[in-house]
Parts: structure tokens; sequence; C-alpha cells
């Protein structure tokens, strides 16, 4: 495996000049054919592919790309270039920028919420003709600050161009989030079907309340890409939407008075009943008991 450390390895590898310690503008058309090979990258990357280029894993996933198609890469991230071994020639561009060089900015506060850099499989974003162009013109702006002389305004113009784009991509995200609602809402039949069927068998108090993660894994989707696409088609976000059914199963439960608020709170995969009465009296306003003593009057 290939360890890309610093922002002047991953640019001498495509043959490009480094002119700025902590981010730089790689053209990969200027590399020399090389094997495919599984890499590390120690920085955020951002890359535009000018063509099919192998089957791409990362996060042990597939991507679903194409030319034209943007990856983001977060750091620390182990990436798979297959088949392992062919040689190829790389084309596309890539924008990274180390962590370092966004401490104690706004965007180094916010960096967390661009989801999109722990998207994995089927996830990468497909631009459109015209929003090609407007990345086209952030990478630009961006490519001609760096390699400007260094003065106290550099980092300040970079940092904003970088979140300018960013602020792009989270629009485009949200039009393909829109473009492809077909194929949004089977996910979303998908993610109930399967929630329904987790909370009403014996799961539920074998291995407990199930999180996000589990039906993003089950739905092959990653956490965060699962977690966005929930909250844009239903407001919720995807605990909320775990949350509300298992709080209608509850009230459900509750309603047997042949079993104590003790035996339906393990039914419901809580480990300690006082979770429970503490979960539900959030959610409702009243305890188990209380709950149930009011439907008893009814």
């Amino acid at each position: 495996m290939i360890i890309y450390d610093t922002i002047r390895k991953y640019s001498e590898r495509f043959n490009n000049k480094t002119p700025h310690p902590l981010i730089n503008f790689v053209d990969l058309n200027k590399g020399a054919p090389l094997a495919r090979t599984r890499f590390r990258l120690d920085f955020y990357a951002i890359v535009i592919k000018e063509t099919n280029c192998g089957d791409l894993r990362y996060g042990n996933r597939y991507y679903d790309y194409s030319e034209g198609t943007v990856l983001f890469f977060a750091p620390n991230q182990v990436v798979i270039n297959e088949p392992e071994g062919e040689i190829h020639q790389p084309y596309g561009k890539a924008l990274i920028f180390h962590p370092d060089l966004i401490k104690g900015t706004s965007l180094g506060k916010q960096i967390h919420e661009y989801s999109f850099f722990s998207y994995q499989s089927n996830e990468a974003l497909h631009l459109s003709d015209s929003e090609r162009g407007i990345v086209d013109n952030c990478f630009g702006n961006i490519a001609t600050e760096i390699t400007q002389n260094i003065d106290r305004h550099s980092k300040k113009l970079i940092v904003a161009n970088l979140e300018l784009l960013l602020n792009y991509c989270s629009r485009f995200y949200e039009r393909q989030f829109i473009t492809r609602e077909h194929v949004n809402q089977g996910i979303l039949e998908q993610f109930d079907q399967k929630l329904n069927g987790y909370l009403r068998s014996e799961m539920l108090q074998t291995n407990g309340i199930p999180g996000v993660a589990h039906f993003a894994g089950e739905l092959n989707l990653s956490a965060n890409y699962f977690g966005d696409l929930i909250k844009k088609e239903t407001g919720k976000t995807a605990l909320e939407y775990i949350q509300l059914q298992l709080l209608d199963l509850a009230k459900e439960r509750i309603f047997d008075t042949t079993k104590s608020v003790s035996e339906v709170s393990y039914e419901l995969g809580f480990k300690y009943p006082q979770h429970f009465t503490r979960f539900f009296k959030q959610k409702v306003g009243v305890s188990p008991n209380e709950y149930r003593g009011l439907k008893v009057k009814e």
C-alpha cells in the first residue's frame, strides 16, 4: 500500500510541482502510467475523474462513478483501485489539502458538516455541465491563489475559496438527492421494511435497539449518506425516525397489562427499565405507568 502522507509526495507522484506545502491542485494527466494499487491519503482530496479508469473501492465498497464524477476523500482512508496490479494512465484533476491548512478557521470547525467526505458506495457526485463549469471555476481560483506569492491574505483567500467550493458541492448533492428521488424512495421503503422487521423480531430483545449504522450497512450505504438521504426525504434524522417507530411499538406494548413495564422495556431492547422510562417520558411527556393508567381510564 502506498501512503501519501504529504502534499508534496502525492503531487510528485503525478509529476506536479508543489507551490504550497498544505494545498495543491494536481493535474493527474501529467502522471506516467502506473499500477493500480491500494493507497492511503493523510489529507482531504476532491477528485474529478475525466474518464472511467477502473473500479474504485473506498471504505471496502465500490464507487459509482464515470466521466465527470467528483469523489471526496477524508484523511486516513484506504482507497483501492482495481484490478490491482494493472497498469493504467491516470486522468483527471485533484484538489488536495492538509487538515493543518484549515485549523483555527471557520472551515476547520465546520468541515465535519460536509458529510460527503465520508460517503462510500454509489454515492459519488455526478455533475451536470453547468455544475461542472462552476466547480472548474472554483478549482481555477484556488489554483491561481496557490501559485501567487504567499502574503498575509493568502490563507484567508485560499480557505474562503475552498469553503465556497464545498458549499457548491453541498448544493449539487441536494440536487442529486432530488433528481434521483425514485432511487431514494426505494431506499426509504427498504429502510421501513428492514426497520419494522427488526423491531418486531427477536433481534430487538437479543441485540438491542438498532443504530443508524446498522441499517446503513444493510443498505450498502455509508452512515453519513444514509442519514442525509433520510433527512432529505422525511425531514427527520435517521435516529429520530428509528426512535419514532420504536415509540409507536412501545405504546402498543404498554397496552398489554399482563406484562410489567420492566418486561416491556426488556422486550424493546432496553438494558435497564429506567432507561426506557426516561426515553418514554422524554418523548411522550408522561411515564409508561402514567400512560398506561390514562389508557385504562379511557
